[in-house]
């Protein structure tokens, strides 16, 4: 009987350690890494040549919103195509349990804006087969899974099953309701969540960029700093487990205290959403940056997730929710698509809708691009920004951008160039060694961002291209860092007694390819995607599931409970 279920032979072993690279084979029995050095190919069940291939530990996405489609896509892509072998779920205090069944359609309505995840495809391809928080993660649990999943505990959903909907936007729990919560945290981490995630946009904050159904902030938004400790507090107690936040008060400095006080009272983990540059405000990163290096040589674990992408954004006012920071913008993209149209076509709205500034999506409306449109009496508009329409029709920009879509049935194609898009401001940001990179967002806006090509794009973009790190330490950003950051207990690493997540790739042919609309969603919805090529091997716990570039149908993912997996191994 061979020796190794598979070896991977002669690669390029990059670790994820930082240790300097080394050439050697890799074998792997029952999903586990038993052996690397020097081995031989008669030992092996299954042969895999990685000659001039970089071997390395799959990549880990800390930040995804596949809530719902892991239960229709196994491979959780964009991701899955892009070496990600581990994902975390439930980020930004976003989820579906617990959840009461007749509170079901209001959540699945929530996630239509606040991640903008199309209502058909949740309505389609969610089974709803749970209630409860643990019954959720025995649903994950029964589903075939391409990748790993890590769950957080999201807050919003238990907040609303305490206080109902109204109330945990209006005032804070009662004792008594703090208690519950508390008692549903622990229930929760029990079954195997790996800690818990808010979102906390102040409505007086200027980044209040993401909305409830309604266009009202989320119970999350409104919630007291005391509610967070004591549930940080059980993280304490329980000694595991880490958090995950998006913070925004208006008050920098009050909300670096408090994410100080979170990592002191919980004694765990926490993860800063997000360090990312803008040439609007080109020291913001750089205030961050100084902040987690304060953090960390006072020991406190308060780790920053960075924006490595160049994040620009396609979309159409159809269905477009990123202005949201601009309360105008807000409130006349709510509603169905015939409230749009009259919203956005009112004379009245216009001078509000000229003075907001939104700053999330775009630092400049006025480059704006027009990509595409329909109507062809304004094919001549295309590539052109909105700007340039402005000036040579005597318009103000908003109203060329709104005159534009409203005679195109609201379909036009607009794509804002990426706030963080200046080279030298990411390099900044990718520089500080201890930046997560990633945020994909993955599983949310997928018809405006493709930001799940992150891994590529930063071994490709800053480390081939413009040498602002080295692959050694990329690897140990994208994979060891996170999983240090998450608690993974056996994953990370390309060392002996690891769980064999890997990627096999070809350093100087890996690229990203050009975006495509998918029409590939449940309820005949459709989305953007960017596939990667130069991937030869993509590794889950031992079994390939993708080969230059093309599934092979297993689905060899676990669910990782307290961030380890019950494998049914693989012969």
């Amino acid at each position: 009987m061979p020796q190794f279920d598979t070896i991977i032979k002669d690669g390029m072993i990059v670790d994820g350690t930082r240790m300097p690279r080394f050439r050697a084979d890799v074998g792997i029995k029952d999903g586990v890494i038993t052996k690397v050095g020097r081995l031989d190919a008669r030992d092996a069940a299954r042969l895999l040549d990685a000659s001039g291939m970089v071997v390395a530990p799959g990549f880990i996405d800390l930040h995804t919103h596949y809530d719902a489609q892991v239960f229709w896509d196994p491979y959780c892509s964009i991701s899955g195509w892009h070496g990600v072998t581990s994902a975390v779920i439930g980020n930004c205090g976003f989820g579906f349990a617990p959840v009461r069944a007749q509170e079901r359609e209001r959540a699945m309505l929530t996630m239509t804006r606040v991640e903008a995840i199309p209502y058909a495809a949740m309505k389609e391809g969610m089974p709803w087969d749970w209630v409860t928080f643990p019954e959720f993660l025995d649903s994950l649990e029964r589903h075939p899974k391409g990748i790993n999943i890590l769950p957080y505990v999201p807050l919003a959903p238990m907040l609303i099953w305490v206080m109902g909907l109204e109330a945990a936007k209006s005032r804070k729990p009662t004792a008594a309701e703090e208690d519950q919560l508390c008692r549903l945290l622990d229930e929760a981490m029990e079954a195997g969540g790996c800690g818990w995630s808010a979102q906390r946009l102040h409505p007086s904050s200027n980044l209040n960029t993401q909305r409830d159904y309604d266009g009202t902030p989320m119970v999350t938004d409104v919630m007291a700093d005391e509610t967070c400790l004591a549930l940080a507090r059980v993280l304490a107690r329980r000694n595991e487990g880490f958090i995950q936040m998006v913070l925004a008060t208006g008050n920098l400095k009050r909300d670096a205290t408090f994410f100080e006080q979170l990592a002191q009272v919980s004694g765990r983990p926490v993860l800063f959403n997000a360090v990312q540059c803008t040439a609007a405000f080109p020291d913001l990163h750089r205030k961050s940056i100084r902040w987690l290096e304060k953090c960390r040589l006072r020991g406190l674990r308060v780790y920053g997730q960075g924006i490595t992408t160049d994040a620009g954004l396609t979309f159409s006012l159809a269905d477009f929710n990123l202005f949201d920071d601009a309360q105008a913008w807000c409130e006349a993209t709510t509603g169905a698509l015939e409230e749009r149209r009259a919203k956005l076509a009112d004379p009245a709205r216009r001078p509000a809708l000229r003075a907001a500034r939104p700053i999330v999506a775009t630092a400049d409306l006025g480059e704006i691009v027009i990509v595409e449109v329909h109507n062809p009496q304004l094919k001549h508009l295309e590539n052109m920004t909105l700007r340039e329409v402005a000036e040579r029709e005597g318009k103000h920009i908003v109203d060329v951008m709104l005159d534009t879509a409203l005679a195109d049935d609201l379909r036009t194609d607009f794509y804002a160039r990426a706030i963080n898009s200046p080279l030298e401001l990411q390099k900044e940001v990718v520089a500080y060694e201890y930046v997560i990179p990633g945020a994909s967002d993955g599983g949310a806006h997928t018809k405006f961002l493709t930001a799940g090509r992150y891994p590529t794009e930063f071994l490709t973009k800053h480390v081939r291209e413009h040498h602002t790190l080295s692959l050694e330490d990329a690897h140990w950003r994208l994979s060891a860092l996170p999983a240090y950051c998450a608690g993974f207990s056996d994953r990370g690493l390309l060392k002996e007694g690891y769980s064999a997540d890997i990627v096999v790739y070809d350093f100087d042919q890996l690229k990203i390819t050009p975006v495509e609309v998918v029409h590939d969603l449940p309820g005949g919805e459709w989305r953007r995607v960017q596939r990667a090529e130069g991937y030869r091997y993509i590794i889950v716990n031992g079994e390939p599931t993708f080969i230059d570039g093309q599934p092979t149908g297993q689905c060899p993912g676990a669910l990782l409970r307290h961030g380890k997996a019950n494998l049914p191994r693989h012969a």
